[in-house]
């Protein structure tokens, strides 16, 4: 269903994206942005599953402003290789490559955005930054996001936090809710970190499939045709 294209970014950077067509007249687009592993296997299969709901997904490689191809597993080795590569991003460029990918997306309509781990916090700041191409949005356990609360959402955007995440305090859930009036925030019970990601340990079926509806339903009320 996917496959490999290049994207140029503003600044003429060029890089890779997984892009998943739908059967059919796609209702819109989605961006789906990746862990902090790259766009993995995993990645790639969520973002055929939005083609398969009937979205043109595209899943921008970021890694590629640090070395082209960097993707991996969820073993403690690989953790720590994929932190030692989400350091060496610079968020303004990363959301050069985001924007470039939501352009690319506009082909089908308007453009929701999904992410996981490090991609729901790129997520929250994409729905602050990017608002005039960001139709809506939906974070999954973004640790990052309460360094940016001071900036303003301004595009629908849901956010789902894992009550066993032992890497995003509830206390930083709560603070999130409070700062951001209008932003519906999820906290799914005795679910830990990564619970969308069937290649984890943390992986809950039934909260992963709780938290996909909800998303799209949030699409299909602001990025449907």
């Amino acid at each position: 269903m996917g496959d490999w294209i290049r994207l140029t970014a503003s600044d003429g950077h060029e890089f890779d994206a997984w892009r998943a067509d739908p059967e059919g007249k796609p209702k819109g687009g989605v961006i789906v942005i990746q862990e902090i592993f790259g766009v993995n296997e995993h990645i790639r299969d969520v973002t055929n599953r939005y083609a398969a709901d009937g979205y043109l997904a595209i899943a921008p490689a970021i890694y590629d402003r640090v070395e082209p191809k960097l993707e991996c597993g969820y073993t403690p080795d690989e953790i720590a290789k994929a932190l030692e590569w989400r350091a060496a991003c610079d968020l303004d460029k990363v959301m050069l490559d985001i924007e470039a990918a939501a352009d690319a997306a506009a082909e089908a309509g308007k453009v929701g955005i999904v992410g996981y781990c490090w991609g729901g916090t790129l997520v929250f700041v994409s729905c602050c930054r990017l608002s005039d191409k960001i139709a809506a949005g939906s974070g999954y356990y973004g640790g990052q996001i309460v360094p940016h609360l001071d900036e303003k959402v301004g595009a629908p955007l849901i956010l789902h936090f894992g009550e066993n995440d032992g890497g995003i305090p509830l206390d930083d859930v709560e603070k999130i809710r409070k700062a951001t009036s209008g932003v519906e925030v999820f906290v799914y019970e005795n679910t830990g970190h990564g619970f969308n990601c069937d290649h984890r340990k943390d992986f809950h079926a039934e909260n992963a499939a709780l938290a996909l509806g909800r998303t799209l339903e949030l699409f299909s009320k602001h990025v449907d045709a």
